[in-house]
């Protein structure tokens, strides 16, 4: 029966420990969107002070608002959430509560 080294044993495990780490702390995807049709929009619409609203003056509130989760198909958003903490971006092991 063949053995396998010490070190092959660490760092296969190191591997699978860093897997979990990045996917508990991974954040969810963002995208820009318009609140009210939910169309994907530049991001540069969702920054603050980027004068993106029909008025065109600097310092204007954002046309867009980050939505996070779910997906797009032909342009508009759908199945996840303006709200980033109501949408569940753990991996394995993880959980939403608590500080994991």
């Amino acid at each position: 029966m063949r053995r396998l080294r010490s070190s092959t044993v660490v760092l296969g495990g190191m591997g699978v420990l860093a897997a979990t780490i990045t996917a508990c702390g991974s954040e969810p995807d963002k995208r820009c969107v318009d609140r009210l049709t939910r169309e994907q929009l530049p991001r540069y619409e969702c920054e603050s002070g980027s004068g993106g609203s029909s008025s065109g003056t600097a310092g204007t509130t954002p046309r867009g608002s980050y939505y996070y989760g779910g997906s797009v198909s032909d342009r508009k958003a759908s199945g996840g959430s303006f709200d980033k903490t109501a949408v569940d971006s753990g991996g394995f092991g993880c959980s939403r509560t608590g500080g994991g």
